[in-house]
């Protein structure tokens, strides 16, 4: 067998650069190259390959969870068919990289995450940045990753990786089990040399198929559906990433069913498709949480049924509800003791369609679903044209943007109350032109998100939203997209505090405690006093990006189109009301509230939230 000496690391990013993959005939390279920060558990080991090899880009960040969020959002606008690399040092530069694996994994989406690692030859034990426990010296802080990885290893030879890449790989591209990857890789084995077998840096292709629906399966859930009389969809992220938008409209439009969608799959629909309900669940649309209620027959389509979604098993009331989940997870497919379709999102959407050219809802139901989807038109209208006098309504702002933007651009957000609004307000257009992170909705993902939306599609202008208290926490990619050249546009949203927690902590009875960007008040003891002085057009401004801080509606629409005309990323300043809220529609979320209490308010609200709990169901 033909062989080359190369170090550990170099074999890595050599295989690395040679893994494609092909769906519906159409090829790609699986890797965009790699982001980093290089530390004494990297830098002599895949620092120096990716120096030796700069055909394999290496991207330079600012901090190690933000380039995971990058490379998440990246693989999230590709339809897990691209992702990026993300290496560290040992140590800090690793477990700041975990809570990015979480959120990878939790979405479903693929990205490998290569940390350095302690020395797996023990006799410079311990090394600097070591975890030392009594009872294992093989132990590091990458342990940490293996709860939230779907594939961990540790690559303790250089062999290893012989048999290690090929199944990082298999997890990589499985479309039903893909999430975050880790090869931890101690420093001393990324130097070492060995004979690798050459065929190890073959191109490899990596296919995507469609699975078909089993027959038996198929054939049942024909049955259930031409016996439903208020059948409903719930479309979620499966749908984009299986590319079966046109699939489902084609089904909706044949057929009068109504879809509601999670937050992963809004976009499945256009938001004016006449079976389009919008929004489904805690953040959603009253006509869609009317039509889950009574449903007799929910059709779940890539969605893993979160409690958002859900409203925590409150929101399917009909006594003699069925679920049918058409699903690539074998896991997600059996959930509310559902007929299990273990397909492709597109291939079972098609195959449904060809089998149901004979079925239609009753006309009364496709009339109730039109009348809901217009109210709740006339409802968005009414928000985005609310003539507010500064501070101005977070709505408002959503419908400036959507308003202004092209069908083509993209909306992205991950925490606080904005992902709320903006799943029930936003107009999508395009089944890519709606980008939220609410897996785990994690704060900070905002704009490092926004740069690997923008990467892995350039053409298309990103509006990333964020407030002010995910700003706070992660705003120094900003100094990432003015280095590469990707062009952002950020609205940042001023409340002055965490307003989806400080509205959340007020319906519990507890009075926005805590949830206040305020000083310290001598008197109460409390974070009630003035408001802090926080200067975000400054903090941006001083990161390189053009900046325009406005006051109201009027001006907010002059500065996106001067930020149109930017050429680089380009920071819109805006303040914003904390009580003036979306409210919600027909839903509820189970968050547990004291049994007892010497507050008045928490004890009114335990009450009602026992009668609300009273709603939840097990579906067996």
């Amino acid at each position: 067998m033909k062989t080359k000496r190369l170090t550990t690391a170099q074999a890595i990013v050599q295989f690395l650069m040679h893994q494609h993959v092909e769906r519906d005939g159409k090829r790609r390279p699986f890797f965009a190259g790699c982001f980093g920060i290089f530390g004494h558990g990297n830098v002599a080991g895949i620092g120096q390959a990716l120096l030796q090899y700069p055909e394999f880009r290496y991207h330079q960040c600012r901090n190690e969870q933000a380039m995971v969020h990058t490379a998440t959002a990246f693989a999230k606008m590709s339809n897990r068919l691209r992702t990026l690399v993300c290496t560290t040092s040992i140590g800090p530069g690793a477990t700041n990289m975990v809570t990015g694996a979480a959120t990878a994994t939790i979405n479903r989406l693929p990205v490998l995450l290569l940390p350095g690692d302690i020395f797996a030859r023990r006799n410079v034990a311990p090394v600097l940045q070591q975890l030392e426990q009594p009872y294992s010296q093989d132990l590091s802080v990458n342990d940490c990753f293996k709860p939230v990885s779907k594939y961990w290893d540790r690559i303790n030879r250089p062999d290893q990786i012989i048999a290690a890449l090929p199944e990082a790989m298999r997890v990589l591209t499985s479309q039903a089990e893909t999430g975050a990857v880790t090869l931890a890789l101690p420093q001393d084995v990324q130097a070492e040399v060995y004979d690798y077998p050459v065929a190890l840096w073959a191109d490899r292709v990596w296919y995507i198929p469609r699975p078909a629906p089993e027959a038996t399966l198929l054939g049942r859930a024909l049955e259930w559906m031409r016996a439903s009389r208020k059948p409903l969809i719930i479309a979620g992220g499966g749908v984009l990433y299986s590319e079966a938008t046109a699939a489902l409209a084609r089904l909706a439009a044949q057929t009068g069913i109504p879809v509601v969608e999670t937050q992963a799959g809004k976009g499945a629909l256009r938001y004016d498709h006449p079976q389009a309900l919008g929004a489904m669940g805690v953040t959603g649309t009253r006509g869609a949480n009317l039509m889950a209620r009574d449903a007799d027959l929910v059709i779940g389509i890539g969605t893993r049924y979160s409690d958002f979604t859900t409203a925590s098993k409150t929101a399917f009331q009909n006594p003699k509800v069925r679920f049918l989940n058409l699903n690539i997870a074998e896991f997600d497919a059996h959930k509310h003791a559902a007929l299990p379709m273990v397909a492709d999102a597109r291939a079972g959407l098609d195959a449904l369609a060809d089998a149901l050219r004979d079925y239609q809802v009753a006309p009364e139901y496709r009339a109730r679903v039109s009348e809901l989807n217009g109210e709740w038109d006339a409802e968005v209208g009414r928000i985005y044209a609310a003539k507010d006098k500064p501070p101005v309504s977070q709505g408002a702002v959503i419908g400036a943007v959507n308003e202004f933007s092209r069908p083509e651009d993209v909306v992205l957000c991950a925490a606080g109350s904005l992902p709320g609004d903006l799943h029930k307000l936003w107009r999508t257009r395009d089944p890519k032109g709606y980008h939220l992170e609410y897996g785990y909705s994690c704060m900070g993902y905002e704009i490092a998100g926004g740069l690997g939306v923008k990467m892995a599609d350039p053409d298309r202008e990103v509006y990333v939203m964020v407030g002010d208290g995910s700003y706070l926490m992660m705003a120094q990619e900003l100094v990432t997209s003015i280095q590469e050249g990707y062009k952002l546009t950020v609205i940042m949203l001023d409340n002055h505090g965490f307003s989806s927690i400080g509205g959340l902590s007020q319906s519990v009875g507890c009075g926005g405690f805590g949830a206040r960007y305020r000083y310290r008040n001598a008197a109460s003891g409390h974070l009630d006093g003035e408001v802090l002085p926080v200067d975000f057009a400054a903090n941006a401004r001083s990161l390189g990006a053009q900046v325009f801080a406005v006051l109201d509606l009027p001006g907010l629409k002059s500065a996106l189109v001067k930020a149109r005309r930017q050429t680089k990323t380009t920071v819109i300043v805006i303040e914003t009301d904390l009580e003036k809220r979306v409210p919600g529609y027909e839903s509820w979320w189970d968050v547990p509230i004291a049994e007892v209490s010497e507050v008045e308010a928490v004890r009114q609200a335990s009450k009602a939230y026992r009668r609300a709990k009273a709603h939840e169901r097990y579906f067996l």
